[in-house]
């Protein structure tokens, strides 16, 4: 595995995904000629711009500042962090009518996917995720991430069977869109790596550490980011199905919730330093 450069190309990756992820976060959120499509969606959009501006990215830029220090856990928050701009990425280019801040987008994508690339051929950063596993109380959060994993499904598959068939599909009524990419996200990639990754950390393997960490603290990034574009979704459009002001609340208990497992499992998270003998 690669060492030291690996990690300092995932950081300048990091701070590159963050230039460009403010860009496209402000435009989006600023200007209001920019979305098209249904008001509750673009209020929603603007929402998720938001968070990504004021949670994310400063969230991501400090973890980056903390790991440089030495600290674990900083760089398990860093991951976390990039995981929600891909999550958010991927939103921004499919359930987003195309505009002009596509080619920002797509640019925000592509540079947070490669600097996950790169943390995740990192020593340290695996590592990190073996004396996580060692000191954390890891079936406990396992079981978390189970629990939240089984009911993710069923709700998901509760609004989508019975669309199967139908036209036009009630699961889109109101959104704009043709399909959903939070379903196809959740259902092909997020859901089932979170169940396999509380299985490696039931185990204790230190890739279930490092990938259930970075998961947590995406869930409690992403929660917040769904309270706050259900609000704006709704301020947008009162009398929309799409968003709810009811969800606010819940969401962002979720998101507080979503704090224990996380801080769990990455509290006695060792320092380290990079092979060369010094910190990153």
């Amino acid at each position: 595995m690669a060492g030291h450069d690996t990690l300092g190309t995932a950081r300048n990756l990091s701070v590159a995904t963050a230039a460009v992820g403010a860009a496209a976060g402000g435009w989006t959120f600023a200007d209001p000629g920019l979305l098209h499509g249904p008001e509750a969606m673009q209020g929603s959009a603007r929402g998720t711009a938001l968070v990504l501006l004021v949670v994310a990215l400063p969230v991501l830029l400090g973890s980056w500042w903390r790991a440089a220090r030495g600290s674990g856990a900083a760089v398990l928050a860093a991951l976390g962090a990039l995981l929600y701009v891909v999550y958010n990425g991927v939103l921004f280019l499919f359930l987003t009518p195309f505009n002009a801040a596509f080619l920002l987008y797509v640019a925000m994508l592509g540079l947070a996917l490669w600097a996950v690339g790169h943390l995740c051929v990192s020593y340290e950063v695996w590592a990190v995720g073996q004396g996580v596993v060692e000191r954390a109380p890891v079936r406990g959060v396992a079981a978390y991430v189970w629990v939240v994993t089984g009911l993710n499904v069923v709700a998901w598959l509760a609004r989508i069977v019975p669309s199967l068939g139908v036209y036009p599909t009630p699961m889109l009524e109101g959104t704009g869109v043709q399909t959903n990419a939070i379903y196809v996200q959740d259902l092909a990639v997020w859901l089932p790596l979170a169940a396999v990754a509380a299985l490696w950390l039931w185990r204790r393997e230190a890739r279930g550490g490092v990938v259930v960490a970075a998961l947590l603290g995406m869930w409690v990034i992403e929660g917040v980011s769904i309270a706050v574009d259900q609000w704006l979704g709704a301020l947008a459009d009162p009398a929309s199905t799409v968003v709810s002001t009811a969800l606010v609340a819940p969401f962002i208990a979720l998101a507080a919730v979503g704090l224990v497992p996380w801080w769990l499992l990455v509290r006695r998270a060792p320092a380290f330093m990079a092979r060369s003998g010094g910190p990153v």
